[in-house]
């Protein structure tokens, strides 16, 4: 077998496993593939895409970002706290995904120009957007937000509503969640960025290998700074999201997020060395971990069993790419030919 027919299977394996989830789980129940099943599964994975599709391009250059699940509180907190102060609905949002670009901004700041490493980095940001968020809000939840505020997290495209002889709505279709629209947008678009724009091929050079990349005259620094900035609003875009879901922001929300957001990159086959993923890949990963998670549920699977089930598919995903790794880089040496006969 060729080396592209094995990078072929290597792509593809990772929606073969979704493939089989869905057969699985719509054997094991019979509500499982149904419309609005379905849409729930959509509209529960877009907020892990969010993050999942952020997070995949720090992770292309070799860096980690742990703060993206304060980030998503801290977003939230802002955008609610700012509409109940009397601004419009669209700029509190837009304020609230700004507040994310900000703290992954700092982010970058901190590893390119402290040369901090990513890890201690976002792990310090983790805390600090977590203590902000706690601190503006006395760590009570914010509600009292208008109703336009729950459109973009409960409302949907094509819903179709009648009404009953009773005199009670019925829905005959669910539509499709605005969530899952924007998840589709923001997968094409960064999608096109890292196939098709010169900072995408920066991204990969980078995390292949940065000192060759810089000598190449690549700003490493501001292509950093540009991955760890995208990630930071997509989890502020994610906050957003979640609070418009519940109509009620939660400074103790988004934990664990970033878990979920480093399991979808990396089970969709984004190596955590970094140069190596896709968007395609991020987005079947996430839907993998939001199946999994809508499958084990319907069938009455323990919260706990769950926990130890997706543990145990991301270590098994990243032993396999860790494996593959080292077949790449374990090659044999050609044998020279050069050698002379004894005398």
């Amino acid at each position: 077998m060729s080396e592209k027919q094995k990078q072929m299977l290597q792509k593809l394996a990772a929606l073969a496993g979704l493939v089989c989830l869905f057969i699985a789980f719509a054997i094991s129940n019979e509500y499982f593939f149904t419309v609005n099943n379905l849409m729930t599964i959509g509209l529960q994975t877009s907020t892990i895409a969010f993050i999942g599709i952020g997070v995949t391009l720090p992770i292309l250059t070799g860096g980690i970002d742990l703060s993206i699940g304060s980030v998503v509180a801290l977003a939230g907190v802002a955008a609610a706290m700012l509409v109940n102060a009397g601004a419009p609905v669209p700029i509190g949002m837009m304020f609230g995904v700004l507040v994310g670009a900000l703290c992954g901004t700092t982010n970058g700041v901190f590893i390119t120009r402290l040369r901090l490493p990513p890890f201690i980095a976002t792990l310090g940001m983790m805390m600090i957007a977590r203590g902000i968020a706690l601190y503006i809000t006395n760590a009570a939840p914010v509600s009292g937000m208008p109703e336009s505020f729950s459109t973009l997290g409960n409302g949907a495209l094509f819903r179709v509503v009648e009404v009953g002889a009773n005199g009670f709505p019925i829905v005959k279709f669910p539509g499709i969640p605005y969530p899952v629209i924007l998840m589709v947008f923001l997968a094409v678009a960064f999608a096109f960025v890292l196939m098709k724009l010169r900072v995408g091929r920066y991204l990969y050079a980078i995390g292949s290998n940065e000192e060759a990349a810089r000598l190449s005259g690549i700003k490493t620094d501001r292509v950093k700074v540009f991955a760890y900035m995208c990630s930071g609003a997509l989890a502020g875009l994610t906050g957003v999201v979640l609070a418009s879901r519940l109509v009620t922001a939660q400074p103790n929300g988004g934990v664990m997020y970033e878990l979920d957001a480093i399991a979808s990159a990396v089970v969709g086959g984004t190596s955590l060395t970094g140069g190596v993923g896709t968007i395609p890949g991020t987005l079947i990963g996430a839907f993998i971990m939001g199946v999994l998670r809508n499958g084990l549920n319907m069938n009455g699977t323990s919260f706990f069993v769950q926990q130890i089930i997706i543990g145990g598919v991301i270590i098994a995903t990243v032993a396999f790419d860790q494996l593959r790794q080292q077949k790449k880089t374990s090659k044999p040496k050609p044998v020279s030919k050069t050698t002379k006969a004894p005398k």
